[in-house]
């Protein structure tokens, strides 16, 4: 019953005048952070008129026009899962002509964003939307979403170091949170390691363990959520069942 009035409530804020920089971002445009980055570039305009602010109120974008082209309405959201391989970017494009993830992903896709991100060198699941406000609330710290990774490393390390990091650590005043870390399997000083946590932070997997003296040569994210890379092969993508992604989606705070 609270789940379903918390749900109305947000519906019925949902129908009033809202933020641009989130009808935008749910209609697929960019995240909200990059659509206040455009206004500021004035590449957005309503009604011919370029904004100037992203506090901007509107019920919906019938007369908004981005870089001098109408905003389609916001479809529904889709989720996709895919299989970032490595020595690619997750960005739009790369000043020094390094490959991204755009150059990956098959033809005849929506526009797709990401969802948060996997460094240059680290591969797996990458998880594509076309609904800047999924983005965001997966995204968010506070809804807690788990991240699993398998880290190849090199090195002398205990269980014990690893279920330490059940207390968070702080390295060169980076503070992170709680991490579930186990040893899956040692050959000599290589291992495999699995690590699940729910913060993201930049190079947060590569940097603990080479704050515990490992060397990493290969990290794959293997699960997001309740979504899993499974059998998927790099480059590889696949959509999620939708009523798998409502029933997460109504899981989250």
């Amino acid at each position: 019953m609270a789940r379903r009035a918390e749900a109305r409530a947000q519906q019925a804020q949902d129908s009033g005048p809202q933020r641009i920089a989130k009808l935008l971002a749910r209609a697929g445009v960019a995240s909200r952070r990059d659509v206040e980055r455009m206004i500021a570039e004035g590449r957005i305009a309503l009604k011919g008129e370029k904004l100037t602010t992203p506090a901007t109120l509107l019920t919906d974008l019938s007369d908004v026009t981005v870089d001098g082209k109408p905003v389609r309405p916001p479809a529904a959201a889709r989720l996709y899962a895919f299989y970032k391989p490595p020595s690619t970017l997750t960005a739009e494009r790369d000043p020094k002509g390094r490959a991204t993830i755009y150059d990956r992903l098959p033809a005849g896709l929506p526009r797709l964003i990401p969802v948060g991100r996997l460094d240059y060198m680290t591969e797996g699941l990458l998880l594509m939307t076309n609904d800047g406000e999924l983005k965001r609330q997966l995204e968010l710290p506070r809804t807690g979403v788990v991240r699993t990774y398998r880290a190849r490393a090199f090195g002398d390390v205990t269980q014990e170091q690893l279920e330490a990091l059940s207390e968070g650590v702080e390295i060169e005043g980076m503070r992170y949170g709680s991490i579930d870390a186990n040893m899956e399997r040692r050959t000599g000083r290589n291992c495999w390691i699995e690590m699940s946590l729910t913060e993201g932070k930049n190079r947060e997997v590569r940097r603990v363990l080479e704050y515990l003296g490992m060397q990493v040569s290969r990290l794959i994210r293997i699960s997001y959520g309740p979504f899993a890379l499974e059998d998927m092969q790099p480059g590889e993508v696949r959509e999620i069942d939708r009523q798998a992604l409502e029933q997460f989606r109504a899981t989250l705070k």
